[in-house]
This record gives C-alpha cells, structure tokens and sequence, in this order.
C-alpha cells in the first residue's frame, strides 16, 4: 500500500463517483477504478459499495476513511514541519550570555526573535562567564555564546559584535558621584568589587590591565561572579567598579554611573561551534548582526 492509495481513496469517498473522484485527481477513471479494488483486495474487505449511479461508504469505509484523512494530514503536516526547520523557521536555541549583555543587547534580540521567528523556541541562559559558555558550548547546553573574548577553544567560531567602552559605577554620595566624566588614574587608593579572577572572567583582566596602565594596583577588596551582584556591592557602599557601559541599564538604586576618560573598550561577540549548521542558528545570528549594525 502506497500514500495515493489513501488519496484516491479519500477522492472518491469524498466524491461519491469515480468519475468526478478521477478529474479531481487530474487521472483517469479506469486507472483509479483499478487502484481502489487493490487497496480493497489487499485489506481483503470492501470499502465502497457501487451502483450504476453512485458509490457509497461500506461500514468498514466509513471507518477507514478517518484513519485515512488522518494519514494524508499527519504525512502533510511532517512535510510542512520539516520544511519549517529546514529553513530555520521552527526549531529551539539555546542563548548563553554574560551580564552586560543580559541587560542590554539580550531583551532586544528576544523580542525580535519573537517577532520574525515566532515558531523557533528561545531560552536563555544569563549570567555565565565566557569560559562557561565555552564549556556550555562545547558540550552542547547551548548554541549561542554572547561573550567577552578571547575564547582559547578553537572549536568554536567568535565573531566579534561590537566593542563596549568601560564606564565606572560609584556609589550615590561617593567624592565622584557628581562628576561627568573621570579619569582612570583618579581610581587609584579606592576599593573595588570586581568580576572573579583565576581566569573566569575576561573583566577581571581586563580591570587589572586598565589600572596598571594608568599607573596604580587597584586595592580589590570583593569579586564576584555575577554582574547585578557587583552593582549590588557597589549600591551598598563597598566599592567602585569599572564595567562595560551597556551595564548602565541594570538601573539599582544607589548606584551613579560616570564616562570613563580615554578610549578603554571591551568587545562582545558571539560564539557558536564551528560545525553547528543548524537553520536556526544562522537566522538567530543574521538578526543578532542586524541589531548591532
């Protein structure tokens, strides 16, 4: 039994005449006549009982033609679905990110995945340092990295999206607090709350890097591992901290932002593996470019 089986049968069933059944299916009579006494013999019961006239549904027809029309829409819907995925229109994606982007880039890229790829399955993953987002990509627990390069993994492919100029977030009240802008160097002799250190946090380098270049050792007194934990810190009073200016939108009270002088940056990107082909995952990035243009 093949899958026209079931439309012919289905076309006349529906017809009631193998005449008009034949020109809805573009074929002729004497063809679909034989057709339906095959399918008939095979199932070894008759399905239409025929007259000069007309055709009718036997009881065991009747009960045929549902399983039937279930058939031909279940096979159609697999072929649509299938479709749908084969053109990154349907599918899931995992969005793994560091919390600078959480704040900003990733509510504009959610909403209008929403919007122009409805159908495909988003969930995000928030607050996850670079290296493990490389470790969640390597091992499958996501498909998209937002992150702060460089990622030493040369199985995954980074594209660098956009560079973050830093900013410094102080306390209300603080000596700065009502400074538009301040240079790195006026840090120096200030306590700190930076991201974690021992090589899990590209910021915590970076921080390092930016402070000894302006000519001091910052006086670190907190790490932490999530960024809305280092606003926090700095909000109670615990320290300054230099971020990447997109964290300006986590708004907690207590805490000013202030531009930092020079021309200090640090870039985000997105990973993904190397060999992940998946429809979706190219559709997802094309956006993604498109919002960061």
């Amino acid at each position: 039994m093949e899958l026209r089986h079931l439309r012919y049968f289905v076309a006349v069933a529906e017809e009631r005449h193998f005449g008009r059944a034949a020109a809805r299916l573009h074929m002729a009579q004497p063809p679909l006549s034989q057709q339906i006494r095959q399918l008939e013999s095979e199932l070894g019961l008759q399905l239409l009982s025929r007259t000069t006239r007309r055709v009718e549904l036997t009881p065991a027809g009747e009960a045929y033609l549902i399983r039937a029309r279930q058939i031909i829409a279940a096979v159609s819907s697999a072929a649509g679905e299938a479709q749908r995925v084969a053109a990154g229109l349907q599918g899931r994606l995992v969005i793994g990110c560091v919390g600078s982007a959480t704040y900003s880039l990733l509510p504009h890229l959610v909403r209008t995945l929403r919007e122009e790829l409805p159908d495909v399955e988003v969930s995000v993953q928030g607050e996850m340092l670079a290296p493990d987002q490389a470790q969640a990509l390597a091992d499958g627990r996501i498909d998209l990295g937002l992150l702060r390069p460089p990622v030493e993994d040369e199985s995954l492919q980074v594209d660098v999206l956009r560079a973050d100029r830093l900013i410094v977030a102080v306390p209300d009240g603080h000596r700065l607090a009502e400074r538009r802008r301040v240079r790195l160097e006026e840090l120096a002799g200030e306590d700190f709350v930076i991201h974690a250190g021992g090589g899990r946090s590209v910021m915590h380098d970076t921080v390092l890097a930016r402070c000894r270049e302006a000519g001091f050792e910052p006086r670190v007194r907190h790490e932490v591992a999530e960024t809305s934990t280092l606003v926090t810190f700095v909000a109670a009073g615990l320290g300054i901290a230099v971020v990447p200016e997109p964290v300006a939108e986590l708004r907690v009270p207590g805490v000013a932002y202030k531009a930092l002088g020079g021309t200090a940056t640090v870039e985000l990107a997105a990973a993904t593996r190397a060999n992940d082909e998946a429809p979706q995952l190219a559709r997802t990035l094309a956006v993604l470019k498109a919002l960061v243009q």
